[in-house]
Order: C-alpha cells, then sequence, then structure tokens
C-alpha cells in the first residue's frame, strides 16, 4: 500500500476512497474468518467491524501518520485498531443495557441481528482483536518500545478515564441538567478520546515528533473530538433515521442532556463552525503537509450523516 494522502494528484474525495478500502482490506485481514470455530462468534465480529460507517477514525490515522511518513502498514494496523475498538463501543452502546437502540449503520444493530449474549462477546472479542492487531510484529511496525507506546494510547482512550468514562457519565446523567462544562468533560471522554488517540496513533506510527508538534496535534485533536459531539447533536435533532443510518431524535427521547438542548440549534452550529476554526489554526505550523488533516476537519463539521 503506497502513501497516497500528501499526493497532489488525486483529491479528497480519492485520497479518502482510497484510505476507506485500505480499510475494509485490512479488517477482512485481521478479523477472524466466519468459518473459523467458534464460526457464529467471528460471523458476529465481522458484521459489526466491516461495510459500515466512514471511517473516520482510520481516516485520521492514515493522515496524521503520512504527515511524519509512517509505513503503509503500520498505519492499516493501527486503523484497523482504532476501528475494532471503535465498533466494539458501538455494538455495547446499542445493547438493551445501555441505549437499547436497534440500528446502525442501516442495518440491525448486532444483538437485533444475533442476540444480546453474542453482542456482549462481540464486543469483548473485537477489543481484544484489535490489541492482537496493533501489538504484532510486522513488516513497517515501529520498534518496540514505540508499539508498547501505540498500545498504551489505545487503551487509555478506551479505559475509565477515556470512553468508557464518557459512556458512564452519559448514562448517570439522563434527565440530569448539565453544565456545558460537564457536558464538555464528558464528550472530551466519550468521543474525543478515541479521535485524539486516532491522530497521535498515526503520527506516533511515523518518524520522531518534538514536543511543539504533539503539542499542535492535541490541538487539532481536542477541536475535532468536541466538533464531531457537537455535529452528533446537531443532526440527532435534525436529520431522519434515514439519513443517519441510527434512530434519529433519540438522545431527546431519552431525555440525555446535549449541546441543542444546553445550547440551543444554532448555537450549536456556531460552536460546530469555531472548533473547525480551532482546529486549522492548531496545525498552521505543517502547512500543506497537513491539508488531508483539515480537510477532515471539514468533513467532520460539515458532514449531514
Amino acid at each position: 500500500m503506497s502513501n497516497v494522502a500528501n499526493n497532489p494528484l488525486i483529491d479528497f474525495a480519492q485520497w479518502m476512497k482510497a484510505v476507506q478500502g485500505r480499510m475494509e482490506q485490512a479488517l477482512s485481514d485481521y478479523l477472524p474468518a466466519n468459518d473459523v470455530v467458534p464460526a457464529r462468534l467471528h460471523e458476529a465480529m465481522r458484521y459489526a467491524g466491516m461495510d459500515g460507517g466512514k471511517r473516520v477514525r482510520p481516516l485520521l490515522v492514515f493522515a496524521a501518520g503520512e504527515l511524519f511518513s509512517a509505513h503503509p502498514t503500520a498505519l492499516a494496523r493501527a486503523g484497523a485498531a482504532v476501528e475494532m475498538i471503535h465498533a466494539y463501543s458501538l455494538v455495547h452502546d446499542d445493547m438493551p443495557c445501555m441505549d437499547d437502540d436497534e440500528l446502525r449503520r442501516g442495518k440491525p444493530t448486532v444483538h437485533v441481528k444475533y442476540d444480546e449474549a453474542t453482542a456482549l462477546l462481540v464486543g469483548d472479542a473485537l477489543q481484544a482483536q484489535a490489541f492482537i492487531v496493533l501489538s504484532a510484529q510486522d513488516e513497517g511496525m515501529p520498534e518496540p518500545a514505540r508499539q508498547l507506546a501505540l498500545v498504551r494510547l489505545l487503551a487509555v482512550a478506551s479505559g475509565s478515564v477515556g470512553m468508557c468514562g464518557g459512556q458512564a457519565i452519559d448514562l448517570a446523567s439522563v434527565g440530569i441538567a448539565l453544565s456545558r462544562e460537564q457536558l464538555e468533560q464528558m464528550h472530551r471522554m466519550k468521543t474525543g478520546a478515541l479521535l485524539r488517540a486516532s491522530v497521535l496513533l498515526g503520527a506516533w506510527c511515523g518518524k520522531s515528533i518534538d514536543a511543539d508538534d504533539s503539542a499542535a496535534l492535541d490541538r487539532y485533536a481536542a477541536a475535532i473530538g468536541l466538533a464531531f459531539q457537537v455535529v452528533d447533536d446537531i443532526l440527532d435533532a435534525t436529520e431522519d433515521s434515514v439519513a443517519l443510518g441510527k434512530t434519529a431524535g433519540k438522545d431527546a427521547a431519552d431525555n440525555k442532556p446535549t449541546y441543542v438542548s444546553i445550547l440551543g440549534l444554532e448555537a450549536s452550529k456556531k460552536l460546530a463552525e469555531t472548533l473547525r476554526g480551532d482546529a486549522h489554526r492548531a496545525i498552521e505550523q505543517f502547512g500543506v503537509r497537513a491539508q488531508r488533516l483539515r480537510e477532515l476537519a471539514d468533513l467532520i463539521v460539515q458532514r449531514k450523516a
């Protein structure tokens, strides 16, 4: 797989399609085959992880990684690992004990397609598989100490001070009037932590980066991580289930605090645009080399589903 992120001969849509295609192949390669025992569990893992989604997190991995000359194989492994963590979180999030949803990416959720016990095991297995993939000794992977740092980065982003912790706060906040600061903390953990990890995973797969570059990427990741959730809240309030590929209006129906419920729709839209500008400014020091990261910030804020 050749580097294409900074190739001026292809536009953003072509680049995005190329990376998404790489990720489908990587997920197909790194997930157990349907005919490997236990076949039903492996079939359900592939159902949850493949053929769906925009692959925003792997796109961030590739954009940041190619900015720092990372090997394509390392980026494929890092992208697949973060996408497996994301898929596992969606499987568990959709279960009756969490958000109790029946539609994801335009198709039945895993517990509906299979059953609740299988869905629980799918999430568990996808989480484990992510670290199997990220810790593999393969051509182009960073040296062991750097690879261990990648594993730790993804684990922290996924755990109690990251994604899982944010989900715990979310579940505990139903029907409670959160302040804007409390809502932001929740979403920096629930959504933002994994998006931040995606950016840093990609960068850390490449050559060593200095403190200034790392701080710039962190500011960028913080802005897009929050923007992603703000836009999610806007879309949940304005789009239908067909457009979203999941049940629309569920946050309001479940009495969950959102940016729209706290700030209002227009103020939420303005906040998303402000965060987009923050993301662009954060990476000015990289010049034209960071064009794909800028385009991804635009995609996150301007998306319609």
